[in-house]
């Protein structure tokens, strides 16, 4: 009962502060769009206006590894696991520039998907395929411009954790863009913030790990369909080893 009542006030607290720190976010836009065409400081304000739930949720503690893989001068495709809602969250702590490619269900929810409008993430219809042929124009586009996109490629989150087999939409979008590759594995999220739930389950420890880039001569060669194994194997080795590791702390 305590744990409900406490998973209603931080959501209260969420859709309270959300309408404050969109006031924000539209300030942003509007004084920087001459000048800021991708839009890199709107997208580092919501990368504060995310991390602000964390930070202000004790039961949420996030760790980051390997930020110094990331240079910020590059423009990645960016893949990573999907176990939670609460991943978007937790992605945002890295605070580097790039592109969400999100259901379209998403751009619907109110002050959250106007501020989605406003970053110009990419927004996808899932099961049309116009949409996906759409989806990748954009992020093609934003490639182009110097923008990293950020693309789930399992397509939905693991009701179980496990990762589920990686569609081959980003692994194409790297090779045809030839833009290097930058897996992270996130970890912890599930146990958080189950799917289809939005009670919030405890403490537990989330961890966004970011994996050495791989350079589009390592995978220019091969298949999509190759691609896409290698990096779901080792995403998926490092969700794993963070289970493992969970697990023999609990002994």
């Amino acid at each position: 009962m305590l744990r409900q009542l406490a998973s209603i006030t931080f959501l209260l607290f969420m859709a309270v502060t959300s309408l404050i720190f969109y006031v924000g976010a539209l300030f942003i836009w509007i004084v920087t769009l001459p000048f800021d065409k991708r839009l890199r400081w709107l997208h580092l304000y919501s990368s504060f206006w995310a991390s602000f739930y964390l930070w202000t949720n004790p039961q949420w503690e996030v760790r980051i590894e390997g930020r110094e893989h990331i240079d910020p001068e590059e423009t990645y495709v960016i893949v990573s696991n999907h176990q939670s809602a609460l991943d978007i969250l937790v992605a945002f702590r890295l605070f580097t520039h790039f592109k969400w490619v999100s259901k379209a269900e998403m751009f619907k929810v109110p002050v959250i998907g106007w501020n989605m409008y406003m970053n110009r993430y990419v927004k996808l219809h899932r099961g049309d395929p116009d949409s996906a042929q759409q989806m990748m124009d954009h992020c093609r586009q934003h490639l182009r411009e110097g923008s990293s996109v950020w693309i789930c490629p399992e397509g939905t989150r693991s009701r179980t954790g496990e990762l589920r087999r990686f569609k081959l939409g980003a692994f194409r979008l790297a090779r045809q863009m030839k833009r290097p590759l930058l897996p992270i594995a996130i970890s912890g999220t599930k146990e958080a913030l189950p799917k289809k739930s939005m009670k919030l389950h405890g403490h537990h420890p989330i961890t966004v790990k970011v994996l050495p880039p791989i350079p589009y001569e390592q995978f220019a060669d091969k298949a999509p369909e190759e691609i896409a194994a290698e990096v779901r194997e080792l995403v998926a080795a490092e969700v794993a080893e963070h289970a493992a590791a969970l697990e023999e702390a609990e002994q």
